[in-house]
């Protein structure tokens, strides 16, 4: 970093984000804290599928000409006046950039353009991963703030398949052993897609996907056509840069899965599959599937961590992973004060409301196993 001071631009300009990708791509990687959703292809392609007019909110800190720190924000105004990360509900982690280099003076630059912004609205940064760069945001913050837990993540240490089993108790070990063995009897194989084929690879991940859920509840957004031009936009310069890769199922020579992982230098996440009914059919293991092909093709490399990302579905933790709670941080100024005891409240309702709703849920499953057990008692 120079002697001179950094220098900061809030950009409001769309044609501005697309024209900074080299330099945002150049910032990323020198940020060991940043994810694959931090990039500039998922932000910039976010923004186009998402984005609303007038709302963009770039924090720019440069050296010079280089940029070294960014904060991509959106402005909101429901339920009050927020700065939120660009991203939304399908991006399962948000941070702000920082280069290792300049982490110091830009950290300081950063707090305080976006504390100028504060006293006119809150800043809500949802989903940090913890480590993340905009903890060092948090800790300078000179006005109020609150931390608190968002959602949940589950991840696996990146080993051969071998490993990952063996950190399982013996009759689990033995057990998904005989899976991984069926799926060798099966002849179920899998294949990198290749990049020139990545939008057909990505057409055919969401037509198993919908065929997967159909007549289940699904998560409504992964139907819609602005998602997939999402996925299409952001994963074709995100495979090309090694940053994702698409990987085919094949079984019998026809194509039965297709799932999409995201890849940072140490990090790499399950981002979203889709299987045939055919595989459940045959009675094969999913789960066991995807996890062998991600352990075969992330080898002995550097990346360290397989994430299962956020969700709490039982068939993850069959394979004993750590879990990560995201972080929610809230900075506010002494005139947007209000706002964040109001954001506190809200998330201290909802909290109460979930709870509420998984011990209603609870003690109904109990009295029906009560009566169920009268019944047969009788």
């Amino acid at each position: 970093m120079s002697r001179r001071a950094p220098s900061v631009e809030l950009c409001t300009d769309e044609r501005v984000f697309a024209e900074l990708a080299p330099q945002w791509e150049r910032l990323h990687r020198a940020c060991p804290s940043a994810t694959p959703f931090q990039s500039h292809a998922w932000l910039h392609s976010w923004w186009l599928s998402y984005g609303t007019a007038g709302g963009l909110r770039l924090v720019l800190v440069r050296d010079g000409d280089e940029l070294v720190g960014a904060a991509p924000l959106m402005r909101v105004r429901r339920p009050w006046p927020a700065l939120v990360p660009i991203g939304g509900a399908i991006t399962d982690f948000s941070d702000v950039l920082l280069d290792a280099a300049a982490a110091a003076e830009g950290t300081l630059a950063l707090t305080d353009a976006l504390a100028e912004l504060a006293r006119t609205a809150l800043i809500d940064l949802r989903e940090v991963r913890p480590g993340g760069a905009a903890e060092r945001i948090y800790l300078g913050w000179r006005g109020p703030r609150r931390r608190l837990s968002d959602s949940a993540c589950l991840e696996l240490p990146a080993l051969p398949m071998d490993q990952l089993i063996g950190r399982l108790p013996s009759a689990r070990a033995q057990r998904v052993r005989n899976k991984v063995n069926k799926l060798t009897r099966l002849g179920v194989v899998w294949r990198p897609v290749h990049q020139d084929d990545t939008e057909s690879g990505l057409r055919r991940l969401l037509d198993l996907h919908r065929l997967q859920w159909q007549d289940r509840k699904v998560t409504p957004e992964h139907l819609r056509p602005r998602f997939l031009e999402h996925l299409i936009r952001s994963a074709g310069r995100m495979v090309r840069s090694d940053e994702a890769v698409v990987r085919e199922f094949l079984l019998d020579g026809e194509v039965v899965g297709v799932d999409l992982t995201l890849m940072s230098r140490r990090w790499a996440g399950l981002y979203l599959y889709g299987v045939h009914p055919r595989l459940r059919e045959r009675r094969t293991d999913v789960a066991t599937m995807l996890l062998r092909a991600s352990a075969e093709y992330l080898g002995d490399g550097e990346r360290q961590v397989l994430s299962l990302l956020r969700g709490n579905e039982p068939y993850k933790y069959r394979w004993a992973p750590e879990t990560v709670v995201n972080q929610r941080l809230l900075l506010a100024g002494r005139r947007t004060a209000p706002l964040l005891a109001a954001a506190v409240g809200d998330a201290t309702a909802r909290g109460w409301a979930r709870g509420g709703r998984r011990r209603l849920a609870s003690a109904f499953t109990d009295h029906t196993c009560t009566e169920n057990a009268r019944k047969a008692t009788a």
